[in-house]
């Protein structure tokens, strides 16, 4: 369906005057897998525990030391807080492999979203440990020359935090694109040479054979693997050569690259920035939340 860009994520449809965009329905997609894993994970637990339950019981158990090795065992109530956003960040940015869902990390609105949440609840705290007069007060802190410096601090902490996320996210998206087109152009060179004569896709077909046939003899994978590519692009060559088959718009260097650069990129940097937000998240609500021998009263 034709749509329109709001906010770098294309309209599907009106509900009424709500746009319904890309990035809402993958959020929709992302709440409802979290709502029943989370349901499916946390009922009939037993006292002798299944494979399921282990693996439940030990991915919360880390998230818990995680937040009271960051933020102190008296933070430990901030767990759910904290494992909602690593989950939705890392589910968010794994549902763009899907290929027709759009990660919800790669729209900016989302990860700000989070980070004002971060902001407001250390805007809270603060207020609640020291009073509303003596919240605007550290603005004026150490000299009152610095409250315009504080004023920017306070908002340029969830700009940075959101930028951080997305930058990371969308710099990725644009790599794979930048490289995927790149691998288009280098597949339509290679077949064109590979079509213009039959002598070189034939020794390239002879060669990946003899390679297949070592490879299997001596049990070396690589060399196995380097003559099956040279076999079937040499297989290629001579079927386009002899008119056989118009095999040049065959994107053959596509094939798996793209796969590998969307496990980095949606698996593993996924998994670094929902970690990297997280924790900078239990770092700064950390600070406003201070272990109850440094402050009057205690925070809940």
């Amino acid at each position: 369906m034709d749509g329109i860009e709001v906010r770098g994520a294309k309209t599907l449809f009106q509900f009424g005057s709500i746009a319904i965009t890309e990035t809402i329905v993958s959020l929709i997609v992302v709440f409802l897998i979290m709502i029943v894993g989370g349901t499916l994970l946390g009922r009939n637990l037993k006292k002798r525990p299944g494979k399921m339950q282990v693996l439940t019981e030990k991915g919360v158990q880390m998230m818990m030391n995680l937040v009271s090795d960051t933020m102190g065992a008296h933070n430990i109530g901030w767990v759910p807080f904290i494992g909602t956003i690593f989950v939705s960040s890392m589910l968010g940015s794994l549902i763009g492999m899907t290929g027709f869902l759009r990660s919800t990390t790669a729209d900016l609105a989302v990860v700000l979203t989070w980070a004002v949440m971060v902001s407001v609840i250390i805007w809270y705290q603060s207020i609640k440990r020291n009073g509303f007069l003596g919240w605007l007060k550290g603005f004026t802190e150490p000299i009152a020359v610095m409250t315009p410096m504080n004023i920017v601090s306070e908002i340029a902490q969830p700009v940075a935090m959101a930028f951080r996320h997305f930058g990371n996210v969308a710099g990725g998206s644009i790599i794979t694109m930048i490289i995927y087109t790149a691998l288009a152009l280098a597949s339509t060179a290679l077949m064109n040479l590979l079509a213009s004569t039959i002598i070189l896709p034939a020794l390239m077909l002879a060669g990946g054979v003899v390679l297949v046939v070592f490879g299997y003899k001596n049990k070396k994978f690589v060399q196995k693997l380097l003559g099956y590519v040279l076999a079937v692009l040499g297989a290629l060559g001579v079927i386009s050569a002899l008119g056989l088959l118009n095999v040049i718009e065959i994107p053959i260097l596509q094939l798996g690259v793209p796969a590998l650069l969307s496990v980095y990129f949606d698996l593993f940097s996924g998994f670094v920035q929902a970690f990297v937000f997280s924790l900078l998240s239990m770092v700064y609500i950390a600070g406003a939340c201070p272990p109850p021998e440094n402050k009057e009263q205690v925070v809940e």
